[in-house]
């Protein structure tokens, strides 16, 4: 009997955390309904165990079936009786948040999902339905240096923008990519700003009505203010490391200072340049064959 397999597939900075909090809220139900959950617990969610190794750019495809492996391992964890379906949130199947900062926008997406596929196969799973959540992109990549500054030291922003407002890729290619690799029964991309509630983000995926699941009462991932973020990079430049916690409490410190100080920021011109590249794309996304868009 084939395992259905329904992916939340991120992206990077849509509440991809809040909705791995969801999938724990609703562990129990899900499980009484016949479902298995995978999803990582690096952003605090309860259960979170998934850890997927997947290939990076410089990997070659003679690594292929080392990875294969080690993904099959990994979700082997995660499933139980063939005849339950089991759903996956993952944000960095299709890539890092490190690479948009030289202008790639998840530049080993193939490479990975094929690593992914195989593993599914192996575990005898066949993707049902693919819910992807995209962002415009300048929100997109503010947002991602912003998080990838909270526990990184980073070089100015000013440094990546032109490189990022230029950048290669993009999310028709990104959905293409999932299409055609994973063969999803469904497609659903929806734009950050319909995103809604998830739990009505998780009825959707599994074709349920949005009453049959909890929402969280908490949110795993506040935003560093700028103040925060200066106080962070003063350490990390000088060579500290700091301890999950502890860059958190940073964070939580300077919670009150909400001050724009410029930390991280597109000129005018780059970012009418990636408004406008955002809008071109939503519309070649909606004339993807086998793709619903929501927005």
């Amino acid at each position: 009997m084939v395992r259905k397999l329904y992916l939340h597939a991120g992206a990077h900075r849509t509440g991809t955390s809040s909705f791995q909090l969801c999938l724990a809220a609703n562990r129990a139900r899900l499980e009484a309904q016949g479902y298995d959950l995978a999803y990582p617990g690096r952003d605090g969610a309860p259960g979170g165990r998934l850890h997927l190794r997947l290939p990076r750019p410089n990997h070659g495809e003679d690594q292929h079936g080392t990875f294969v492996g080690k993904v099959t391992r990994a979700l082997k964890k995660h499933v139980s009786g063939t005849d339950r379906g089991l759903v996956v949130s993952e944000e960095n199947l299709l890539g890092l948040i490190i690479h948009f900062f030289s202008g790639r926008l998840y530049p080993a997406r193939r490479k990975r999902l094929r690593v992914f596929r195989d593993g599914l196969e192996a575990v005898g799973a066949q993707v049902e339905h693919i819910l992807l959540i995209v962002r415009p992109y300048e929100e997109l990549f503010v947002s991602g240096f912003r998080k990838h500054a909270e526990d990184n030291a980073v070089a100015p922003f000013g440094s990546h923008a032109e490189a990022m407002a230029r950048f290669r890729g993009g999310w028709p290619e990104a959905v293409t990519a999932l299409r055609t690799v994973l063969r999803p029964k469904r497609l659903t991309v929806m734009d950050y700003g319909a995103r809604g509630s998830s739990a009505a983000l998780l009825a959707r995926l599994l074709g349920a009505k949005a009453q049959a699941f909890a929402e969280p009462d908490q949110d795993l991932n506040v935003s560093a203010t700028d103040a925060a973020l200066e106080h962070l990079q003063q350490v990390y430049q000088a060579g500290e490391a700091l301890a999950r916690e502890d860059w958190q409490a940073v964070i939580a410190r300077y919670a009150a200072e909400t001050e724009d100080r410029g930390f991280a920021a597109f000129s005018a011109a780059q970012s009418e340049a990636l408004a406008a590249r955002y809008e071109t794309d939503l519309a070649r996304l909606g004339a993807l064959e086998g793709v619903t868009l929501v927005r």
